[in-house]
């Protein structure tokens, strides 16, 4: 598919503006991903010139960046980069990235391409070897994470990036390239480092992923959902990282018949949701964090009720002294517990 269509569709993929294409506007990000051909589009096979400058505008305001760790160093240009980093160009020509550098160059030789990201190339030309003279992006390039990240938020500033500075993976230490491979070819989610976005999380978060493995569970398995249907790695107000303001309002995006407002309101319910569910997976049904009745006796306990726990003297001498105590489960009587409306008040009756 070589056609400026092509090109709208993957702007509409990658950066989120799926209405910029009407036809397309209904479509998720996935669906939209499919209709692309990723390994047979390069930046040299699509004619783009100024329609894809006018969706993505941040290519042509784009300029050499600036390396404290090599002052004095001057652009040299695409051609210089390449004759070394063959491999690299080859990758590069099929990214985003490059398809639009290329068409902000040809429209203003003054763009720079590689340069952009890199920074002045002229002292590692003369000194390859020399680590810190041109910025990189791995582990044992010599840049400091601070002027990597400030590079990529040049261009990335805003939107859900906003809270990066602060939060809790700049405070431990992450550059966008330990999420994000901006030399890779065509990503479905958006340059990630591994195959989708729950891969990449996977990476740190092992104890989060063997979760998902347990008899109830959130459908990231499934393909239902990814880890930023909730989170916004970028950065939150909340420690989770959490796309809302709070636990509960994360949980009513898709759960919105638990919300209310009720007449009759369960106060643990209201304070969060997690005082009696897990958010990534269960050995208990519903994501509960303990089987019922034991969840609701961690409160209700000593009412002398059915589903209460008895000791052996208040059990009774009877046939069967213990079968008010077992195998009966509150929410059967009190179905409405996240809340009620019922003239049953706070027994949460149905």
């Amino acid at each position: 598919m070589r056609s400026t269509d092509a090109i709208r569709r993957l702007l509409a993929l990658v950066l989120g503006c799926a209405t910029l294409v009407p036809a397309l506007a209904q479509q998720s990000r996935d669906e939209l991903a499919k209709s692309l051909p990723p390994t047979n589009l390069t930046s040299d096979d699509v004619q783009v010139g100024a329609s894809m400058i006018g969706v993505a505008p941040g290519f042509a305001n784009a300029k050499v960046a600036d390396n404290p760790g090599a002052p004095g160093a001057t652009a040299v240009g695409e051609r210089t980069c390449i004759a070394c980093h063959r491999l690299e160009s080859e990758h590069f020509t099929h990214t985003f990235h490059a398809l639009g550098l290329h068409a902000a160059s040809k429209a203003d030789a003054s763009i720079p391409v590689c340069e952009t990201c890199h920074g002045p190339g002229s002292a590692h030309a003369k000194d390859p070897g020399a680590k810190g003279l041109i910025i990189g992006y791995t582990k044992d390039s010599g840049t400091p994470i601070e002027t990597q990240t400030k590079t990529c938020l040049a261009c990335h500033a805003g939107g859900p990036r906003d809270r990066w500075l602060g939060s809790v993976h700049q405070r431990n230490g992450l550059s966008c390239t330990d999420c994000h491979n901006p030399m890779a070819k065509f990503s479905a989610e958006g340059l990630m480092a591994r195959a989708s976005i729950n891969d990449t999380c996977a990476q740190c978060h092992r104890d989060v992923r063997l979760q998902f493995n347990r008899r109830s569970h959130m459908p990231l398995p499934e393909g239902q959902m990814s880890c930023d249907d909730c989170h916004n790695p970028h950065g939150s107000v909340t420690n989770p990282l959490l796309k809302t303001n709070s636990v509960n309002e994360t949980c009513y995006q898709c759960h919105a018949e638990k919300r209310g407002p009720f007449l009759f309101e369960h106060a643990p319910v209201r304070e969060s949701c997690l005082n009696c569910h897990t958010p990534h997976g269960s050995n208990q049904q519903t994501l509960l964090v303990t089987p019922l009745p034991f969840l609701c006796q961690q409160c209700h306990s000593g009412l002398r009720h059915p589903n209460d726990l008895h000791t052996p003297g208040s059990l009774g001498n009877g046939a069967h002294p213990d079968e008010r105590a077992m195998g009966r489960a509150c929410v059967t009587c009190h179905a409405n517990i996240h809340g009620s409306n019922a003239p049953s008040g706070p027994k949460f009756h149905e």
